[in-house]
């Protein structure tokens, strides 16, 4: 009896093993929730031999493919979850009550690995670059950044959360450099922090629509557009939200939550036929409207573009990156809009916008004459479009906060580089600089460049070099 039980056990678990595999000739299973592009079966031969990756390529697609692998995921979420108050995605944490929080932005509410006050600088003088440019062509510019969960709503994080290197978060000490370049600014987490209910979703990453026209709304005031309030306004309350991190936590356990809709619909239409507000290039127009709006946004701006498309004759809404800031010229927008997420503000100071970089007269002649090492400062041209781009890094040691950094090409022109900050493999450092400039204005195969950094007042020549064009 006993070794018939150990072979009953034995093939009930053989069985179990082989039911991901043999499921497959059945099984037809959801699509998964997961952030990124599934793995299609390899072929055994390819187009210069058999594939010798074969084995490992079809491992890993069994391993995306497995039947009931959803369903697997969920319950092991859902045990752990149970047992040990644990998320089992590596992008969700799991807080209490239920709520959910996106692991992006576990960083920022620690306090840990933040920008370095250069890297903060390198954000808010793009900015300022970007809107000279945008009000020298007679348009308007606003810039506003969407709150982390954590950031407003911080009670349900973990306990093991609880102990942070610091409260200050990166846009706490990036609001005082952006007043200080002159950006157009809204601050949003003032305005939710006034508000006493709870404006996003448990188990969603983003703010709920009655959180999106408060949002909306304190964008137009800034902006000065007189615009429908929502602040009285009729709504209906259904439970048919589903949150994007409970997606991805629960696949096929998801709990739906409230979501506001307001009684009084929206008259915009759409230019194109669309997916969903999540779609990278969306048109809408409404006949009783005025004005042009072109607005960069992320994912905050899904249930912000319904409120905003309503008070434009025009809009196009964008999650394009970098931002192609002549897209205005072409939409015909009389005002332009940078939202933002604040667990994305790193990301911004890695992606300078492309334009037209602004030429500016400086004291070539008074410059002092530095020596960098041999490859701490470098040159190097790309083709980007209609634009060529010459970037690289600067020598740290020329490089205050705040300095200014200057690229003379040909002894002819010189151009106001985007500061950035680079981070690759091999280097990490925030002492990048990009220049965008127009082909059209270029004939020569090769150029001479200079590159000139601006401390405090102190004007030194930090690299001088002969750069080739792309064919």
């Amino acid at each position: 009896m006993k070794r018939f039980g150990m072979t009953i056990y034995l093939a009930l678990a053989l069985a179990a093993c082989l039911v991901p595999l043999a499921g497959l000739l059945w099984y037809r299973g959801t699509e998964s929730s997961e952030n990124r592009k599934l793995s299609d079966f390899p072929a055994l031969k390819a187009e210069d031999g058999w594939n010798i990756e074969f084995l490992s390529e079809a491992g890993d697609w069994f391993e995306e493919h497995f039947a009931y692998r959803q369903e697997l995921v969920t319950a092991d979420a859902v045990l752990r979850g149970s047992l040990f108050g644990v998320s089992t995605e590596d992008g969700v944490i799991k807080g209490t009550d239920g709520w959910l929080y996106y692991m992006d932005s576990l960083d920022d509410y620690l306090g840990s690995e933040i920008l370095s006050d250069r890297g903060l600088f390198n954000i808010a003088h793009s900015l300022a670059l970007m809107q000279e440019y945008i009000e020298k062509a007679g348009r308007t510019f606003l810039f506003t950044v969407a709150p982390n969960k954590n950031s407003l709503y911080p009670e349900h994080m973990p306990y093991y959360y609880r102990t942070k290197v610091s409260d200050t978060h990166s846009i706490d000490r990036l609001r005082p450099l952006l007043e200080e370049q002159g950006v157009n600014y809204v601050d949003l987490y003032t305005a939710f922090e006034a508000k006493d209910e709870v404006l996003y979703h448990a188990r969603d990453s983003h703010w709920n629509n009655k959180g999106a026209a408060l949002a909306a709304e304190t964008i137009l005031d800034a902006l000065g557009r007189e615009h429908r309030s929502y602040e009285d306004a009729d709504y209906t309350v259904r439970t048919d939200f589903e949150g994007d991190l409970d997606v991805m936590l629960y696949p096929e356990a998801v709990t739906p939550e409230d979501e506001i809709y307001y009684d009084e619909p929206f008259t915009y239409e759409y230019l194109t036929e669309i997916e969903s507000t999540f779609d990278p290039l969306i048109d809408t127009s409404r006949a009783d409207a005025e004005g042009g709006l072109l607005m960069y946004r992320d994912s905050f701006g899904n249930a912000l573009l319904p409120f905003m498309a309503q008070e434009f004759a025009d809009a196009e809404f964008s999650r394009g990156v970098p931002y192609y800031v002549d897209d205005m010229f072409f939409c015909g927008a009389d005002t332009v809009v940078v939202e933002r997420a604040e667990r994305f503000l790193p990301d911004m100071g890695k992606n300078p916008p492309v334009f037209q970089s602004p030429e500016r007269e400086i004291a070539i002649l008074q410059a002092q004459d530095g020596t960098a090492k041999a490859g701490a400062t470098t040159c190097e041209a790309s083709d980007e479009g209609l634009f060529l781009k010459l970037g690289g890094q600067v020598d740290s040691s020329f490089i205050g906060t705040e300095s200014e950094i200057y690229l003379c090409v040909n002894g002819e022109n010189t151009y106001e580089a985007f500061p950035l900050n680079l981070e690759t493999e091999e280097l990490r450092t925030d002492c990048g600089y990009a220049v965008y400039i127009e082909k059209s204005r270029l004939e020569d195969e090769e150029l001479s460049v200079e590159l000139y950094v601006d401390t405090d007042g102190t004007l030194t020549k930090a690299y001088q070099s002969e750069v080739s064009v792309p064919a």
